[in-house]
């Protein structure tokens, strides 16, 4: 079933005669058109996809219009507000830990006379253990995903990968290996 684009140009240009009128059974036999149905008799009516009533209801009143419009607006923002603020807070949280962690580990396991460069490289192996058992198996599972792990990581992933960081750095401070 095929749309008609003759039979929607016939009814478009009849539409502006006062002897013209359309209901909605004459439109779909006239146009194949899909997306609504409509019946006669009891338990009959019109009825249409959503998108097809908006669209009609959106014609019939500037009023609906607009306020579609704005809860689509509202309903948005308050979408994004929520993810963005919950991913911020937690990658935050992520971030406070990785500063404990690290403190942890220039207190303890760093010697103060060590290059940077090793100093970088004992701060490396501390937090690639924990990248290692938390979020390398994402990365594994996705061998295709580019950048920081942390920043693709789930909510739930960072707020675990902050607690084993805070977990180590206290095992650190207790001199357990």
């Amino acid at each position: 079933m095929d749309f008609k684009p003759v039979e929607f140009e016939g009814f478009k240009m009849q539409a502006g005669s006062n002897a013209f009128t359309m209901s909605p059974q004459k439109w779909i036999s006239g146009t194949n058109a899909i997306g609504i149905i409509s019946r006669s008799g009891r338990y009959g009516g019109t009825f249409t996809h959503r998108d097809i009533a908006f669209e009609f209801a959106s014609w019939i009143s500037a009023e609906f219009k607009l306020y579609i419009i704005k809860d689509y607006q509202r309903l948005k923002l308050d979408e994004n507000g929520r993810l963005s603020l919950g991913w911020n807070l937690n990658r935050t949280l992520a971030k406070i830990n990785y500063r404990i962690h690290t403190d942890a580990i220039k207190e303890k396991l760093i010697p103060a006379d060590i290059s940077p460069q090793q100093q970088s490289i004992t701060y490396a192996n501390e937090a690639d253990v924990l990248m290692w058992l938390y979020l390398v198996k994402r990365r594994t599972a996705n061998p295709d995903t580019k950048g920081n792990i942390r920043d693709q990581a789930s909510l739930q992933q960072l707020i675990i990968l902050a607690n084993l960081e805070s977990l180590n750095a206290e095992f650190i401070r207790q001199d357990i290996p």
